[in-house]
């Protein structure tokens, strides 16, 4: 029986995850694993996976299920307890372990991006869900001061309404979309900030992917920020999770 590997989240009509870990069967000649997308409502249809499927070898993670996921492993790795949110399971035998890649794909595909400028930016994280949980860990790792930013305001974060009505856009040079704003197949859709307060010394990153170009990304170019997506972060956080499943 071949190992499966798979991909739990919802919608998935936006993911690459398939195609990509099928390729990189076939280009390492390996015949025994395939990969399959298991598209979830509730998290608690994870447990029918499982039973259903007794050559089940690991699992990626995807929206909205990257926190819910957590009650159902039996430990959890550094990577994820430094987050404290999951991206990748890893079965051996009974035991369900939990890890978090997208940590090790953000910091290397952020950090050669803006170079010496992390000593002087303060950054606005749009998105308080289990990807802006990688992202501001690996900020508060490298000592970068950030901002939250979500629909409610909460002791942690402040809202979008906040940001219209502050400079905050303004002086924070590194912004952040963590959220499903403007993914395939929502196009027309983006976090609405101040653009007009976007200039030259910024630099905006998406970690959506699909489109390549995002309306947020698109906006934030036009005002003269640099841009980049989240096409570089998906296949280093993807290559560390295969490392993960075969060590």
């Amino acid at each position: 029986m071949k190992r499966l590997y798979g991909l739990i989240g919802y919608p998935l009509t936006h993911s690459f995850s398939k195609k990509y870990f099928e390729d990189k069967f076939r280009q390492l000649n390996i015949k025994d694993c395939t990969y399959r997308l298991f598209e979830i409502k509730v998290i608690e249809a994870l447990e029918l996976i499982i039973q259903d499927n007794a050559n089940l070898a690991g699992l990626n993670v995807t929206i909205p299920f990257k926190e819910q996921v957590l009650p159902y492993l039996d430990s959890l790795d550094e990577s994820a307890l430094k987050v404290g949110a999951v991206n990748v399971i890893q079965f051996e035998g009974d035991r369900r372990i939990g890890y978090n890649s997208d940590y090790y794909g953000f910091e290397k595909s952020l950090f050669p991006w803006i170079h010496e400028d992390k000593n002087n930016l303060t950054a606005l994280v749009l998105g308080t869900g289990g990807a802006a949980k990688a992202v501001t860990a690996v900020l508060q790792s490298h000592n970068i001061n950030f901002i939250l930013v979500s629909r409610n305001k909460s002791a942690n974060a402040i809202t979008y309404d906040d940001l219209m009505n502050s400079s905050r856009v303004a002086t924070s040079k590194l912004i952040i979309n963590t959220t499903p704003l403007g993914m395939h197949p929502h196009d027309n859709a983006y976090p609405e900030i101040p653009y007009q307060d976007i200039g030259h010394n910024h630099y905006v990153y998406d970690l959506i992917y699909n489109p390549s170009e995002t309306l947020f990304l698109k906006k934030a170019k036009e005002a003269g920020a640099a841009v980049k997506n989240g096409q570089e972060m998906l296949i280093l956080q993807a290559e560390k999770a295969w490392e993960i499943w075969s060590s």
